[in-house]
């Protein structure tokens, strides 16, 4: 087997026989999509989620899903829950990874468990040197990020893997954006056909400005950018916005399939505490610290006496140390619960407990193409929604267009209050409910069937 024994295959019988399909009485094989990902369960978050949903429903419009994904990755959580949704008998191919993580947590002495923040998140106040020099080491020497050592070798293994098993398409999720190098490399070894799929973006991703890049390092990422959006037989984005963006650096083979929500019942999680609820499910780094909310939050527990007593804001996520700061600034940390993280099979019953989930989109310029996974799981679960970003952003048209809540800019301290209170004086009615329109097109089997025929185009 050579290389190939580093793979791990999990084929199961039943598996097998959903492999073929009848058509006009001859048993044909299904086609065959191989998803190169680095984030698989049990790491959790929401990295995870995406392409984890459509493997659960690709079988059902006639794709075989198989999955390469590291060994030993580095999670952001650990989430066994996720497990459930990997389908039974599903291939999946591993192989080891070294990352430089596992040297910066020997160095600066934390242990082989600790998770490394989000982003370029900090619960420091200021930055160490060590930590700068590892910023910048980070930034300049491993483009596009740390798992670009991982890149030569899972070349290698796929060449080897795809001259003994058919597979049609290759799809490459990032970030991290070397997921992509590794389809553009296998697309010039074997000419298979690539779809690069961009989560977020590379050079356009909020922290890119606070990497510490030297112009040299700048310009290789802006580089290898081009290579893979010009390089890719297609091109998916999570956004209209994006989608835009990539198509004004002249990029044409490029299609947007959003984020979605499983259509799945949940029970709420209720405590009758007699709490207003305000909710965010998340990290909270501190482009996404949401200042006016403080502020218009402190005003009114200062002037209304029966909203403080009632308030209660709960916070599930990483937050940076300027948004606990920014807290404790307003004079609002006795009304907050701090909690890092739920797995994800408890977060519906979460949303659905709450008076009003609290979205808060990255306070940068062209933020108007964010649209992440929570967006549209807080749709599903039927709570007012209140959020902070563009106006004219991709996620305040989609509130439009459901009704299932009201974008504010983040100066918006006049209206944020009246709405709040108007809510608050729904919640004290008992009448706070709220019933989303056409969201079903952003359920994730839905979405997966938009994906298989990407796919089938693909084939001919």
């Amino acid at each position: 087997m050579g290389i190939i024994s580093d793979i791990l295959f999990n084929l199961s019988t039943g598996f097998l026989f959903a492999n073929f399909i009848l058509l006009s009485g001859n048993i044909i094989q299904m086609p065959r999509v191989l998803i190169i990902t680095y984030y698989w369960p049990p790491s959790g978050g929401s990295a995870v989620l995406r392409w984890l949903k459509f493997t659960k429903y690709l079988g059902e419009f006639g794709w075989e899903p198989v999955i390469y994904t590291p060994r030993n990755p580095e999670p952001q959580e650990i989430d066994y829950s996720l497990i459930k949704d990997i389908p039974s008998g599903l291939t999946i191919i591993k192989s080891r990874i070294w990352e430089p993580y596992t040297l910066y947590k020997w160095v600066t002495g934390k242990k082989k468990e600790d998770r490394l923040g989000v982003a370029l998140m900090s619960d420091k106040k200021k930055p160490g040197l060590f930590s700068k020099i590892s910023l910048w080491i980070r930034s300049n020497l491993f483009i596009p990020d740390p798992r670009r050592l991982w890149v030569r070798p899972s070349i290698r293994l796929l060449t080897e893997y795809l001259k003994q098993h058919h597979v049609d398409v290759v799809i490459t999720t990032g970030p991290p954006h070397s997921m992509h190098l590794i389809g553009l490399g296998l697309q010039r070894r074997t000419g298979i056909k690539w779809v690069a799929d961009f989560r977020d973006p590379w050079t356009g991703i909020d922290f890119y400005r606070d990497l510490l890049l030297t112009g040299m390092a700048d310009r290789c990422h802006k580089k290898l950018e081009r290579k893979v959006l010009e390089s890719a037989d297609h091109i998916i984005t999570v956004s209209p916005g994006m989608t835009s963006a990539f198509k004004s650096m002249g990029i044409g083979n490029v299609s947007t399939i959003t984020n979605g929500y499983d259509d799945e019942p949940s029970d709420p999680d209720v405590s009758d505490n007699g709490k207003f609820t305000l909710l965010h499910l998340g990290s909270l780094p501190k482009s996404r610290n949401p200042l006016v909310l403080w502020e218009v939050l402190s005003m009114l527990v200062k002037e209304n006496a029966e909203f403080a007593s009632c308030l209660e804001i709960r916070l599930i996520g990483k937050a940076d140390r300027v948004v606990r700061e920014s807290v404790e600034r307003f004079e609002l940390g006795r009304y907050v619960v701090w909690q890092e993280f739920v797995p994800h099979d408890k977060t519906l019953g979460i949303m659905t407990g709450a008076s009003v989930l609290l979205l808060c989109i990255n306070n940068i310029p062209n933020a108007g193409g964010i649209l992440t996974n929570k967006f549209f799981e807080y749709l599903s679960a039927n709570r007012p929604i209140i959020a902070l970003g563009p106006p004219d952003g991709d996620a305040s048209a989609i509130l439009a267009e459901t009704q299932a809540g009201k974008m504010f800019e983040y100066v918006d301290a006049v209206g944020l209050k009246v709405h709040l209170l108007a809510l608050f004086v729904l919640y004290s009615q008992h009448n706070l409910k709220i019933v989303n329109q056409q969201i079903g097109i952003y359920a994730r089997r839905n979405l997966t069937g938009a994906l298989s025929e990407l796919l089938n185009k693909m084939l001919h």
